[in-house]
């Protein structure tokens, strides 16, 4: 496939260094797009992956965004649309990991931070690329997550900003449907990579709930992070030209 060959600009992939952050970049490059992406505390992930994409034939620059300072994240924007020339697509695919844990074990404040640094450092980067993405009539995908189509227990402090987001995306779906600007998401269920795969390994998700988690799936089985690459490809794409306002879950049916 070359879904992106003929598009103007660039690609900007915000959190292009995690887990399904590279997969994102990597499944845009291959498709012909050049890839802008922004790292936060992976500088050598981002380094190794600079050099992959480079390989590939396309052009690739990487950058270093904390996309909770506004200032910071409009001078990055600003920096890739002069590099590249346009925008035709922003993926958000940012986001600290997230405490497993009961609402109720929740302090106030921790639910306000990570408001702050999921809703606001989407909102940072997103408004100002709005020009740009006008100007080449492009495309918003914002990675969230299927736990806003089916609630999983202890998943509140992370679904909630989430759930926040979504709005937003709805919101610029409908108010700047009139420049040709698309907005959608992508919600991952339960990967063997990513996020998922921290949780694991940090003992939040034992074997007894993975194997409830398994149950749940109908397809008795969890996804990769490529998996979430493709769905993010496919609504940047001009395949889904008349795609807006929508959220593609990717969960092996998990919210049916």
């Amino acid at each position: 496939m070359d879904d992106f060959a003929d598009r103007t600009g660039v690609a900007l992939v915000v959190g292009g260094s995690g887990g399904i952050g590279r997969a994102v970049v990597r499944l845009l490059a291959q498709r012909g797009s050049h890839v802008a992406l922004t790292w936060h505390s992976g500088e050598e992930a981002a380094a190794r992956l600079h050099d992959e994409i480079a390989s590939y034939g396309v052009r690739v620059s990487t950058h270093r965004l904390d996309a909770t300072d506004a200032d910071a994240s409009s001078a990055v924007v600003a920096e890739v649309v002069e590099r590249y020339g346009a925008l035709h697509t922003l993926v958000h695919a940012a986001g600290p990991r997230v405490p497993m844990v009961h609402l109720s074990n929740v302090d106030p404040p921790a639910l306000t931070e990570q408001l702050r640094v999921d809703v606001g450092a989407f909102f940072n980067v997103v408004r100002p690329a709005l020009p740009a993405l006008r100007a080449n009539q492009g495309s918003i995908v914002a990675v969230t997550t299927a736990a806003t189509t089916r609630f999983p227990v202890r998943d509140g402090l992370s679904s909630t900003p989430k759930a926040a987001i979504e709005a937003l995306v709805r919101a610029l779906a409908v108010e700047e449907g009139r420049y040709g600007v698309r907005a959608n998401c992508v919600g991952p269920g339960m990967l063997t990579d990513g996020m998922a795969q921290e949780l694991m390994e940090s003992g939040e998700l034992d074997d007894t709930a993975l194997e409830v988690t398994r149950a749940n799936i109908p397809l008795r089985r969890f996804g990769i992070a490529h998996d979430i690459a493709e769905a993010v490809c496919f609504l940047a794409s001009h395949r889904a030209g008349f795609v807006s306002g929508q959220k593609l879950d990717v969960d092996g049916g998990y919210g049916a």
